[in-house]
């Protein structure tokens, strides 16, 4: 009897010593398992972190052009020092690689990663485009920026793009641009009648409802359309980069307010799926060089606007002029109901004119009694 309790015995412990071999074989092969898929995912870290990116970014400004021609070099540059090299942006100027106009196809298409132009000029493609550049009588710079971060606006902007395979990011703000240069005088609301007229976005429909013929022109072509008379009368931007375009040479009257652009932000736009390529690292250094861009352009201009004013105004002659109140009240009436217009094109549309107006109508509450209110008493 104690022989077989004996036996038994043995053989139980058999048993546990196999079970326990076992046990201990797969806890080593796991261990060496994972150990390798760490290895493997800290090597594909690591190549993300070494891995070199040349892009292309096409935009719609001249070359060099002050502000708004510099800022996709000074992104460039930014990007690159951010990155130590690993991502790099080569710029192309309107013309050079594709024609000012043809940015966001190219930018969508992929056939370059980057562009930087106005969400205007692309109205063509989805209307209400226009309203994450500027509104005639809408919010200026710091009530847009303000609705883009923190009011809905880029998630609006960016639900409108995602069918074109692009992702927007603010990359500049001209501020308040003037009303612009006109070869006749404006002293009423028949003047604008037959005005041919460089302008885009909602003004150009603004003032096509008023009387005029506008059109849409790249930079590059203002110059010689006014001079041979194509064109009677155009906006550009303000007197920084109007004095740079030699403008006063062509144009006698210089317009203002800005009626049609009280603030103008410059889009990044980036093929979402070249985007998604990059490392996440790389991704936000995108996000914070463009926003501050941003900031350094709407800086550059209210640094350097009135400099170029009083040059324009004491050394080269031009007769600064304000629009009379009867044409800016229509103006203003025209461009309520343009703005609901854009309104009913579709469900997304809706929703962008909805935000904007509700956060315009907010936000303008405190501007009245804070830097509205500053600007009244401070002289």
């Amino acid at each position: 009897m104690f022989a077989g309790i004996w036996g038994s015995y043995m053989r139980i412990k058999q048993n546990v010593a196999q079970v326990l071999c076992c046990l201990f074989c797969i806890v080593v092969v796991g261990m060496f398992l994972g150990c390798s898929a760490n290895n493997e995912d800290s090597t594909s870290t690591a190549n993300d972190r070494t891995k070199t990116y040349s892009w292309k970014m096409v935009t719609t400004w001249p070359k060099n052009l002050p502000a708004l021609g510099v800022a996709p070099e000074r992104f460039a540059s930014m990007v690159e020092t951010m990155s130590d090299g690993r991502l790099n942006v080569k710029v192309y100027a309107a013309g050079e690689l594709v024609g000012a106009m043809e940015v966001f196809d190219s930018v969508s298409s992929g056939a370059a990663e980057m562009g930087h132009g106005a969400a205007y000029y692309w109205t063509g493609k989805a209307p209400a485009a226009a309203l994450f550049t500027t509104v005639p009588f809408g919010m200026n710079a710091q009530e847009m920026n303000a609705w883009l971060s923190y009011g809905g606006g880029l998630e609006l902007w960016r639900e409108l793009y995602e069918p074109f395979d692009l992702i927007p990011f603010v990359c500049g703000n001209s501020g308040v641009q003037m009303a612009g240069w006109f070869n006749v005088e404006i002293n009423s609301l028949e003047d604008l009648k037959g005005l041919k007229m460089r302008i885009p976005g909602l003004g150009a429909e603004v003032m096509k409802r008023a009387g005029a013929a506008p059109q849409l022109l790249p930079a590059v072509e203002i110059f010689t359309s006014l001079q041979t008379g194509v064109i009677d009368a155009t906006e550009w931007v303000g007197p920084y980069n109007d004095l740079t375009l030699g403008l006063y040479q062509i144009a006698k009257y210089y317009y203002y307010p800005g009626w049609h652009e009280p603030n103008a932000a410059i889009e990044l736009i980036v093929n979402r799926s070249a985007f998604e390529q990059l490392p996440t690292d790389l991704q936000k250094i995108v996000e914070v060089a463009a926003s501050a861009i941003n900031q350094d352009m709407l800086n550059e201009f209210t640094a350097r606007n009135n400099a170029a004013l009083q040059t324009l105004l004491n050394e080269h002659g031009v007769e600064l002029r304000p629009l009379p109140d009867e044409v800016v009240n229509r103006l203003r009436e025209i461009s309520a109901e343009i703005l609901d217009e854009v309104a009913a094109n579709d469900p997304l549309s809706k929703r962008i004119v909805e935000s904007y107006k509700q956060f315009h109508h907010e936000v303008r509450q405190w501007s009245a009694i804070s830097e509205e209110a500053y600007f009244n008493v401070r002289e």
